[in-house]
């Protein structure tokens, strides 16, 4: 009698962006179906994939790092398959291979479907899968979602803005969306799951379009699925948010009063050297216009310091900016040369140390505003999404607001539930409180 067949295991660490945290979710899901099993542990794991990210040169740093420090497993178990996949597989290639000879598979992000063929190539056969595919969006593949009250879906895939720092047209491919019904069908299935949020994701996700479907009418479609409480999205570009999407917004219950509005620079010779598309007359218009007509709206945007040419008057626009547009939060980072775009032949013209300077300066403002704005809660009443215990203190519990702020308070409470607290503390990133009576 012969013995139960032994599933082969996967483990897979994530970088970057919500995309890569979707697409790990995606080559689970698909490798699931192929017999493997989830791991948590590498020194358990048959196979040992790393979804990475090329957005930024520390990024692709730590990853050469960390195979290193992976390679003990396969060689204290040869059987074992390392892989790395997503867009520093699609950026760096041949020269990844030359840079870590002990990875097995690369695989880029829209070679995904082929990953169970190449973990069954035999050892020395070259198991790559790096040409992006105008067509490939894997609508027809099983996801294996995380436990939680939110859920990652993405709307599309690519990009066809070819910002001037930006990698990733080249690493994700073009623009291409999935089929809307078949978006508003997965956002069922997860509510009849007990997933309470959903989070559509794209490069350019604003930009979504299928058919006669926009993004604004995917949205509108999705906020009637019985279930859903909150709807959000990321990342939309400035110069396609339509009117009709700030109506949807405005009048949907479900779809959040909240943004991540990218701006880059307050400058507009920066911003054209960035080929952005609007100016900051424009891009503020914008901002008037949402919170005119969105109630309670939260933004949170990005901002790159040092972008080559950026002189001193251009960094005080930008710092001018963001004084003027008062964000709740934002992502803010020094420019890093990436291979590929347009902008890497241009002489890198601002020192490191001065690049330093001004990101602590915008930091500094930055998390001054968004004291500013969290304290004008305090005594307050909120809506709070429950995502469980809070990191500390014991019997606390943590989830998010309808603007996306981070809320801790004493419990009881589960996750799922929709509570209310009184806000009776506040810092830069966090609002505490208790139940509310």
């Amino acid at each position: 009698m012969s013995g139960a067949r032994v599933m082969p295991t996967v483990y897979i660490e994530t970088y970057g962006c919500q995309m890569n945290v979707a697409d790990t979710e995606l080559m689970l899901g698909h490798l699931g179906s192929h017999g493997y099993r989830r791991t948590d542990a590498p020194d358990a794991a048959d196979v040992i994939l790393l979804n990475t990210c090329a957005i930024r040169d520390h990024a692709e740093a730590r990853v050469l790092g960390r195979l290193g420090e992976l390679a003990r497993y396969k060689r204290a178990r040869p059987h074992v398959k390392l892989g790395v996949a997503g867009c520093m597989a699609q950026h760096l290639r041949d020269g990844l291979r030359a840079r870590a000879p002990h990875v097995d598979v690369l695989v880029g992000p829209d070679g995904y479907r082929r990953l169970p063929e190449l973990l069954a190539a035999p050892e020395g056969d070259q198991a790559l899968a790096l040409r992006l595919d105008p067509e490939e969006t894997y609508a027809d593949l099983p996801v294996a979602r995380a436990s939680g009250v939110r859920a990652w879906v993405t709307a599309m895939r690519g990009c066809d803005r070819f910002c001037t720092f930006c990698i990733v047209p080249y690493v994700r491919g073009r623009e291409r969306s999935l089929p809307g019904p078949h978006l508003v069908d997965e956002v069922r299935r997860l509510c009849d799951l007990g997933v309470s949020e959903i989070v559509f994701l794209g490069q350019t996700v604003n930009a979504y379009r299928d058919g006669g479907w926009d993004f604004a009418e995917l949205l509108a479609r999705t906020a009637e699925v019985p279930g859903i409480r909150r709807i959000r999205f990321t990342s939309p570009h400035p110069a396609e948010v339509s009117d009709r999407l700030i109506d949807v917004m405005a009048g949907c219950p479900a779809v959040a009063p909240q943004m991540h509005l990218p701006v880059q620079s307050g400058s507009d010779r920066v911003l054209a050297r960035m080929a952005r598309d609007y100016d900051t007359a424009a891009y503020e218009a914008l901002v008037a216009k949402l919170r005119a007509r969105v109630p309670g709206l939260a933004l949170s945007t990005d901002v790159i310091v040092g972008f080559p040419g950026e002189d001193e008057a251009d960094f005080a626009a930008t710092e001018a900016l963001l004084a003027r547009v008062r964000y709740d939060s934002a992502f803010l980072f020094k420019y890093s040369p990436r291979e590929g775009t347009r902008a890497f032949r241009w002489e890198d013209s601002v020192p490191e140390s001065e690049k330093a300077r001004r990101l602590e300066r915008l930091i500094a403002l930055q998390e001054g505003i968004s004291a500013e704005i969290n304290r004008t809660l305090l005594g307050t009443e909120v809506e709070v999404l429950v995502e469980g215990p809070a990191r500390r203190p014991a019997a606390w519990m943590a989830g998010k607001t309808p603007q996306m702020k981070t809320a801790v308070f004493l419990g009881p409470a589960s996750a799922g539930e929709l509570v209310r607290i009184r806000v009776e503390s506040t810092t830069s990133h966090t609002l505490l409180g208790r139940l509310a009576a």
